[in-house]
């Protein structure tokens, strides 16, 4: 049984604003159940859409990551588009003076660094600022709403960034429309905030312990890198290896599948992980061309398959497999920046990462004292508590 989404509840709503100056936070992911754009079928309804604005990667959802977005005009629908990963984060007062509806319809990848999350957060903010009304049109998070699939670590206050704005477990298990109420909440912002839910065909909730996989819909990528669902459940654990010089496949096929380097010790690297990895993921040992600079190099890497995806711990297994590729290759792993609109130095990403700072020194103890002090991070027992009078579903 397919996936109702909000902007599908929206359009049969038929709603007494719609005649409203409506400025809206959405890209190319964003479709209806049936796959058209949700600013289509909005503008097809009757909507009155008179600004765009688009988050990171654009309204195309095709910018490279961490690339600065510019303001534009969409080719779709001849729309102004205000970027909100350009020199700015939120919207300002004169991008809102024309708007009386704001409303929101992107869709999320279930992971604390993922900026579409924090978008929102400066979304509701502006509204709350600019007394006006705001809408989240809800999507099901893809990696389910288990609460019990929760992942720290929590993020240190001290190192809020765009990849990490709040006090939230890498792994939230939340809608986005649960965020939305809970950020509207904690932050005293008290917005006029309203989510649309997100339903099944039948008329029925989404079931929390439902993943994309249940929703019989085709993938859509949120981001380019993010091309399948097997690389959404694997990207809250290798996206520390961004903070490296170790590949994690951006350009190939297998982005956030693969990692790899000309350096890999691929025997040792199987042989460690058979004996330390736990049994959820398979290993597969692969070559891929990656572009070093101008220079296309075959590129040694192991390709990493999950078992049982419902009951799977990226976060713990990511990291883990960072320890061991670090000590595996003590001369040439290194620890790198990731220049980004939003950091431009690229300094401290692991710590922004990961949410903690000083990150970096944790991979210095040895294994077993590594794994006590992650085991004790990555509990999140506290945020289970927090988050459900927010819960929607």
């Amino acid at each position: 049984m397919s996936i109702q989404f909000g902007i599908d509840y929206l359009l049969k709503e038929n709603p007494n604003w719609k005649n409203k100056r409506i400025g809206f936070l959405t890209n190319d992911a964003a479709k209806t159940n049936n796959g058209i754009s949700s600013r289509s079928a909005l503008l097809a309804a009757g909507f009155n859409i008179i600004k765009l604005f688009s988050p990171e990667h654009g309204i195309k959802s095709i910018g490279a990551d961490g690339l600065m977005i510019q303001d534009g005009k969409d080719e779709l629908t001849g729309i102004p588009i205000i970027s909100l990963y350009g020199v700015k984060f939120i919207p300002s007062e004169a991008d809102l003076e024309d708007i009386e509806i704001m409303l929101f319809d992107i869709p999320d990848a279930g992971t604390r660094f993922y900026t579409y999350l924090w978008s929102m957060s400066y979304w509701i903010e502006a509204a709350s600022k600019f007394n006006k009304k705001v809408f989240i049109l809800d999507r099901p998070n893809p990696l389910g709403g288990n609460l019990s699939n929760c992942e720290g670590p929590m993020l240190d206050d001290k190192i809020s960034s765009f990849i990490g704005r709040f006090n939230i477990p890498i792994k939230h298990q939340c809608t986005i429309g649960e965020l939305a109420q809970y950020f509207n909440a904690i932050q005293n912002w008290n917005a006029d905030l309203t989510i649309i839910k997100c339903y099944l065909e039948n008329g029925d909730e989404w079931k929390r312990e439902s993943m994309f996989f249940n929703w019989n819909l085709p993938w859509v990528n949120p981001s380019p890198a993010l091309q399948n669902m097997e690389a959404a459940i694997l990207y809250p654990g290798l996206c520390f290896f961004e903070a490296t010089n170790v590949s994690v496949g951006r350009g190939t096929a297998y982005s956030f599948e693969w990692i790899g380097a000309k350096w890999f010790n691929i025997d040792a690297i199987k042989m460690v992980c058979q004996n330390i990895l736990n049994e959820d993921i398979k290993i597969e040992i692969i070559t891929l061309p990656i572009l070093n600079n101008v220079q296309i190099i075959e590129t040694k890497g192991i390709r990493i398959k999950v078992i049982d995806p419902y009951h799977f711990n990226a976060v713990l297994n990511g990291l883990l497999l960072l320890k061991l590729i670090k000590d595996i290759h003590p001369k040439d792993f290194k620890w790198m920046p990731y220049p980004t609109n939003a950091n431009p130095t690229g300094e401290n990403h692991l710590s922004l990462l990961l949410g903690i700072p000083n990150a970096e020194t944790i991979f210095d103890l040895p294994l077993h004292q590594w794994l006590q002090q992650i085991t004790k991070l990555l509990k999140v027992d506290n945020w289970k508590h927090e988050i459900l009078p927010f819960l929607i579903y």
